[in-house]
């Protein structure tokens, strides 16, 4: 390749570069989204979980890595649509970052959906993932009760066949719609 043809490429080049550079450096005062490394932001440990669910109750908690706040998001539908927004509770050391919540005056025999978060208590800008979950509180009167039980599924590899699909035995007992699932055991 001749220099005369590569000078000017590259030239362009290097200009394009400075204008890019230029464009990116002025940007910053638009106003783009706050973005925290995942280091600084809180991990849910544990998941979520509910339980102690009455006809009009239940609890709900989760485990951060660090001090933050547990956001609350409860619904009757799984959109979310008209969900209440429940007010933070703090995820301290003196309770190994637990968030836990009680949530009363809930319908009966009602589907229940909510949603967690942790947010940093020395960064609000810094929030876990949203997880979600779902719990039908207790009917009112007698009536029969699906439920399933299940225990240590995964014991030393030999639950999760992954030529079959993985763990297909979650899927199954779902589509029998239990009203609960105990698990006990690891997975």
């Amino acid at each position: 390749m001749s220099r005369s043809l590569f000078l000017p490429r590259r030239r362009q080049l290097i200009k394009r570069t400075i204008g890019t550079a230029g464009v990116l450096a002025g940007a910053g005062s638009i106003g783009f989204p706050y973005i925290s490394r995942a280091a600084t932001r809180p991990v849910i440990t544990h998941g979520i979980q509910s339980g102690d669910v009455g006809s009009d109750h239940a609890v709900i908690w989760s485990r951060a890595d660090r001090a933050s706040r547990m956001h609350v998001e409860v619904s009757t539908t799984e959109s979310f649509k008209d969900s209440t927004i429940l007010a933070p509770i703090n995820a301290q050391p003196g309770n190994d970052f637990v968030g836990k919540r009680l949530l009363t005056g809930l319908s009966t025999d009602q589907d229940i959906f909510y949603r967690i978060r942790f947010t940093d208590l020395h960064d609000d800008k810094a929030d876990s993932e949203t997880i979600t979950g779902h719990f039908r509180t207790a009917p009112s009167r007698s009536r029969p009760v699906r439920f399933a039980w299940s225990g240590d599924t995964a014991g030393q590899g030999w639950g999760i066949d992954t030529n079959r699909g993985g763990m297909q035995t979650y899927a199954t007992m779902l589509k029998h719609n239990p009203d609960f699932f105990i698990h006990s055991g690891d997975t």
